[in-house]
């Protein structure tokens, strides 16, 4: 169905093909998902034929055997994959003047490799603006992937809480996490490299974990989220290890609540700027507005990070459907950093999340 749609967006717009180069993107079009690392994977949709996937050999076999029931191309590492696939277009079609491109991912080098194979050919077209529209809005099936990806974080968020201890370094504590992952619920990637972070680190909002170590009466922040069959979760929460001074409680409660405001506030109608002035609102009136330094949240799907941008001034409307995080966040450099993140479900009746670790500030006893 999706692809039905893809083709009639080429059809309306008077293209003749669409080349397909991000490979979750790929995989939400055709089912069937993989990482090419610096072989060429693509999709090629026409306007009026039937699409094909085009491989490394090696992967030939894995295609026709996956949820795409479409035509397998591959090639070897010995022949040029661009003149193969300049090859099956025109085997395909006469109509290949004008070409759809997938600008948000298609590298330069790539960009001129295909049109070195097509020299006339047009490729103004830019498909990724509709692609966004159409992945914007989660299917029932989706969200039930997005959801047992919640599970998943939920459950290695206790597995990092229960890992704090003095002395442990950050690395320890996300390697167990990943660890404990695989080894118990068969978890076999991280949606992106999950973030432990101790002390003044956390005012490092995307500081990856390091060698420094967990020390009494610091707020410690967790990152992180996993892949389920293709779909991502991503959460964040801050917990206290020891005794938590004034300062850091005070930065914490306000962000919970800039939090909760923004989840109360989801309805269908509003816009992404007004729900990120929420949750910006109440940190700002608290004094804590010049440390709260990025958007209040994002799309999530079959990527982390997708389509929309939940940011001030931006007048998209949100819709039913439509899912992404809610993540405001405290960064007062040299002191502490507290984030406290859900993905989840626009519904009718406002926003249903992924995740459900609790959010009272949680006190870790002091564990030598």
């Amino acid at each position: 169905m999706n692809l039905t749609k893809l083709q009639e967006w080429l059809q309306e717009t008077n293209n003749d093909l669409a080349y397909i180069s991000n490979p979750k993107t790929i995989a939400y079009f055709t089912g069937y998902e993989m990482e090419p690392h610096e072989r060429i994977f693509a999709l090629l949709v026409f306007k009026d034929q039937d699409p094909f996937v085009f491989v490394p050999a090696l992967n030939v076999e894995e295609a026709k055997n996956s949820a795409w029931n479409g035509d397998v191309y591959g090639y070897l590492d010995s022949e040029n994959p661009w003149a193969m696939i300049a090859d099956r277009v025109k085997q395909t079609t006469a109509a290949y003047q004008n070409w759809a491109l997938e600008k948000n991912d298609l590298s330069v080098a790539h960009y001129q490799l295909i049109h070195e194979q097509f020299p006339d050919a047009n490729f103004e077209s830019d498909v990724s603006s509709f692609i966004d529209q159409i992945r914007l809005y989660k299917t029932p099936t989706e969200i039930e992937q997005l959801k047992a990806a919640g599970q998943e974080a939920d459950f290695a968020f206790q597995i990092g809480f229960d890992t704090i201890k003095t002395g442990v370094s950050e690395r320890y504590i996300a390697g167990q996490i990943e660890y404990q992952l695989k080894l118990q619920k068969g978890v076999m990637q991280q949606s992106f490299e999950t973030i432990v972070q101790t002390g003044a680190n956390a005012a490092n909002p995307h500081l990856g974990p390091s060698m420094a170590k967990v020390q009494p009466n610091e707020l410690v922040l967790f990152d992180l989220g996993t892949m389920h069959n293709g779909y991502a979760s991503d959460a964040s929460r801050t917990v206290a290890y020891g005794t938590p001074t004034a300062k850091q409680k005070e930065i914490y409660e306000i962000d919970r609540e800039a939090q909760q405001a923004a989840i109360d506030a989801v309805k269908p109608g509003m816009t992404a700027g007004e729900l990120d002035s929420v949750a910006r609102n109440v940190i700002t009136k608290a004094g804590y507005g010049e440390y709260f330094i990025h958007r209040l949240g994002h799309g999530i799907g079959k990527n982390v990070h997708e389509y929309p941008s939940i940011v001030q001034d931006n007048d998209l409307v949100i819709e039913e459907g439509m899912c992404f995080s809610i993540e405001p966040g405290i960064y007062i450099p040299g002191v502490a950093g507290v984030r406290i993140e859900d993905c989840g479900v626009v519904t009718k009746n406002g926003f249903e999340p992924f995740t459900h670790t609790d959010k009272a500030l949680k006190t870790i006893p002091i564990n030598d």
